[in-house]
C-alpha cells in the first residue's frame, strides 16, 4: 500500500528565521550546514533568540526528520536520533513529524531511495536554485506496510548501514594514521623542526613542472585529467574526459608512474594545490591546462614521500603561499612551483615511509573492496525492502 506523506505525518513545517549566535541566548538552532556526513555535532550548533511561542512549535525531538529545502543539498534528509532539550531548526529546513502509523527509521530509510529522489527531483522548484517546499513533501508517495514490518525493515537496513559507516570510519582513520606517521617521522614541513636540509623544489625535480594542454575535450583520444578528478590519492579516472593530441603534444603532457598531479588554477584558494598521485593505469593519461605535473627525481626524492608531503595540510601551504590570484581564480605557475622550500630528509628515511604508505594502501584497498560489497548489499536490500520483497 502506498500513501502520501501528508496522510502519515502529524506536521510538515518550516523552521525559525533567526540569526545564529555563539552566546547562549536561547535554544540551539540546527542549520543545513550543521548536518555533515549524516550526523550533527550538537556542541558546535549555534544558539538563536526564539520566543517561547515559536519554541513550542519548532522544538525538535527524537524521531523528527528534517529536509534541506534549497541549495546544493536540496532534498537531503536527516533523522533526529537525539538532540538537546531546547533545540529548533532554521528556516532553510523543513521538519516532518510522523504520526503513530509510521516508524521514523523506516520512513527515513525511504528518503534515501531512488524512488524518493525521482519524486523529489521531478517536483523540485526553481531554476537557478532548485528547491522543495512543504506541499511537495506532503505529496510524496511512500510504500507503507504494517508498523511491525516497518520496524523489521528499518532494523535490517540500519544494521547494514551501520557496518558501512564503521568501514568508512576505519578508512578515515587510516588516512589520519598516514598523516600522523608523516609528522612523527619528518615533522611539519613548514616549520621544519627536525632541521632537514632545505632544497628548492627545482633541485628535486627531474624536469620542470609541466602545465597541461589547452586543447578542449573532444570525447575521444587520450584520457585527460582536470581539477575535478584530483584531491584523493588516486585520480578519479571514471570522471575523466578525452582529448585528441598529436605525438609531440602527447609526449609533453603524458603522466608517468610517480608523478604528483596538482590543481594549479581553481576558483577556491583552499583547493589550490589539491593533489593526486599517478601510479599506473590501463591506458595513457594526459593533463589539461588547469593541472600541473610535478615529477620528482627518484634518486634523491621518493615520489610517494613527495606526494604525501604536498597533499598534507602543511604541504599545501607551501604551494598556496607561493601562488597568486586573478579576478576569477587562484593559481600557481611553473616558476612558483619550482621555488618551494622543501625540507628533504635522507632518501633512506623517505623510502622507509614509502613502505609504510604501501602497507596502509593495501589495507585501504581491502577495506574499500569490503565497503563496495556492503554498498551493493545495502542497495539490494533497499530495493527489496521498498518493493515488498524483503
Amino acid at each position: 500500500m502506498r500513501v502520501t506523506l501528508e496522510e502519515i505525518a502529524k506536521s510538515v513545517g518550516y523552521g525559525v528565521t533567526a540569526s545564529a549566535c555563539e552566546d547562549q541566548v536561547g535554544p540551539k538552532c540546527l542549520r543545513i550546514t550543521d548536518i555533515q556526513n549524516g550526523c550533527v555535532n550538537w556542541d558546535s550548533v549555534p544558539y538563536c533568540e526564539c520566543a517561547e511561542k515559536k519554541l513550542a512549535v519548532a522544538r525538535l525531538q527524537s524521531g523528527d526528520i528534517v529536509f534541506a529545502r534549497t541549495g546544493a543539498t536540496t532534498g537531503k534528509s536527516f533523522l533526529i536520533d537525539q538532540c538537546p532539550q531546547k533545540a529548533v531548526y532554521a528556516s532553510y529546513l523543513i521538519r516532518v513529524r510522523l504520526g503513530d502509523k509510521a516508524d521514523p527509521k523506516y520512513v527515513s530509510q525511504f528518503f534515501r531511495t531512488p524512488d524518493y529522489w525521482r519524486q523529489i527531483t521531478k517536483s523540485a522548484r526553481g531554476v537557478a536554485q532548485p528547491g522543495v517546499n512543504a506541499t511537495t513533501l506532503k505529496g510524496l508517495q511512500i510504500p507503507l506496510p504494517p508498523l511491525s514490518e516497518q520496524k523489521r525493515i528499518a532494523k535490517i537496513l540500519d544494521t547494514t548501514d551501520t557496518l558501512r559507516t564503521k568501514r568508512r570510519e576505519a578508512l578515515a582513520q587510516l588516512d589520519t594514521l598516514l598523516q600522523s606517521t608523516f609528522l612523527d617521522m619528518f615533522g611539519d614541513p613548514v616549520a621544519n623542526p627536525m632541521g632537514w636540509e632545505v632544497k628548492k623544489s627545482a633541485n628535486i625535480f627531474s624536469e620542470k613542472p609541466k602545465i597541461g594542454t589547452i586543447r578542449p575535450a573532444a570525447g575521444k583520444g587520450y584520457l585527460v585529467v582536470r581539477v575535478g578528478e584530483l584531491g584523493e590519492t588516486q585520480i578519479r579516472f571514471e570522471n575523466c574526459n578525452r582529448v585528441e593530441l598529436n605525438e609531440k603534444e602527447f609526449d609533453r603532457y603524458v603522466l608517468r608512474e610517480g608523478d604528483t598531479v596538482i590543481a594549479r588554477a581553481i576558483g577556491s584558494k583552499n583547493q589550490l594545490g589539491k593533489a593526486s598521485f599517478f601510479g599506473e593505469y590501463l591506458e595513457n593519461v594526459v593533463i589539461d591546462s588547469h593541472v600541473m605535473r610535478l615529477r620528482p627525481n627518484a634518486t634523491i626524492c621518493n615520489p610517494k614521500w613527495f606526494f604525501t608531503l604536498l597533499s598534507s595540510p602543511q604541504g599545501k601551504l607551501l604551494l598556496q603561499e607561493k601562488g597568486g590570484a586573478t579576478a576569477v581564480q587562484f593559481n600557481i605557475n611553473a616558476k612558483q612551483a619550482s621555488d618551494l622550500d622543501v625540507p628533504l630528509p635522507p632518501l633512506t628515511l623517505q623510502t622507509q615511509f614509502a613502505a609504510i604508505v604501501k602497507s596502509i594502501e593495501q589495507q585501504k584497498a581491502r577495506m574499500q573492496a569490503h565497503l563496495a560489497e556492503l554498498d551493493t548489499l545495502f542497495a539490494a536490500l533497499q530495493q527489496r525492502a521498498f518493493n515488498g520483497d524483503l
